[in-house]
């Protein structure tokens, strides 16, 4: 049968290839850009609201408990009460615009006696990639309004430090609000908090992510489109197997012998010899 062909070796790891990698872009590759795009859109609905939308309580959006998500992410919250700058932390390894910096992570007790981690924006490098002086955060009771933000993750759990390369200056790898409860033996509530412009304590705001829909959408259907061509592709050598003459078929047509030159002589010398 000319089916046989589907069990030769090469055939079968050829198959194995092409369907895993079919199946990878159905159900990982596509999927994944899929959900960025999502992401994305949700970012985008959250950044627009929230420059139309007043500030609310702290306290009224995040409930004692939460954590922020993507329903709360990037929403402007009010918060009252008093910076502790003891409790200092400087994120280190950061870029904003291009440029290394450092952001400036200062705990604050509100009247309620909640800490919030704000982010107070970024400071330069310098000339040592040490940190630049910057102000201090102010005194007394301050109204604050910030972004919600989640806490990132460091996948080595590294905690913040503080040595002769740093000057004494605590140093996270991570906008973490666990990383600065342990280490100023706060009890800090999930996430942070980063400052607009004109807020008390603020440096220089980092800047808000573009309002743009990215390329995942695209590239999810680019996944899609490569899937179904590998499939397309497998079909279409096993059509052309089954007919005959197909370059995996064991019955190949006999070509003619090739004539040597002795022989092509003697044809010659026949074909030019008189007859009586």
């Amino acid at each position: 049968m000319r089916l046989r062909f589907l069990l030769r070796p090469g055939w079968l790891a050829l198959t194995v290839v092409v369907f895993t990698f079919a199946i990878c872009c159905y159900t990982l590759l596509a999927p994944w850009q899929f959900r960025r795009d999502g992401e994305q859109v949700t970012q985008n609905n959250a950044l627009t609201t929230s420059f139309t939308a007043k500030p609310a309580p702290a306290a009224q959006l995040l409930p004692p408990g939460t954590k922020p998500d993507k329903n709360t992410e990037w929403h402007l919250v009010s918060i009252t009460g008093t910076y502790l700058p003891s409790a200092e932390v400087v994120a280190r390894l950061r870029t904003v615009q291009g440029q290394g910096a450092y952001e400036v992570l200062t705990p604050l007790r509100a009247t309620d006696g909640t800490v919030y981690l704000i982010d107070r924006g970024y400071v330069g490098l310098s000339s040592d990639s040490g940190v630049l002086p910057y102000a201090a955060a102010p005194g007394g009771q301050v109204t604050v309004v910030a972004r919600v933000r989640s806490d990132e993750t460091d996948p080595k759990n590294r905690d913040a430090f503080a040595d002769a390369s740093t000057n004494g200056k605590l140093q996270s790898y991570t906008v973490d609000s666990r990383v600065v409860a342990k280490s100023s033996g706060l009890t800090i509530r999930p996430g942070y908090f980063q400052l607009d412009q004109n807020q008390p304590g603020v440096l220089s705001a980092l800047p808000l992510p573009q309002l743009e829909s990215g390329p995942y959408f695209s590239y999810a259907l680019q996944w899609l489109a490569f899937g179904t061509m590998a499939l397309l592709g497998w079909l279409y050598f096993t059509i052309r197997e089954l007919r005959p003459g197909g370059a995996l078929t064991t019955e190949r047509p006999q070509r003619g012998r090739r004539k040597s030159v002795a022989e092509m002589l003697a044809e010659e010398e026949d074909e030019y010899t008189p007859t009586a």
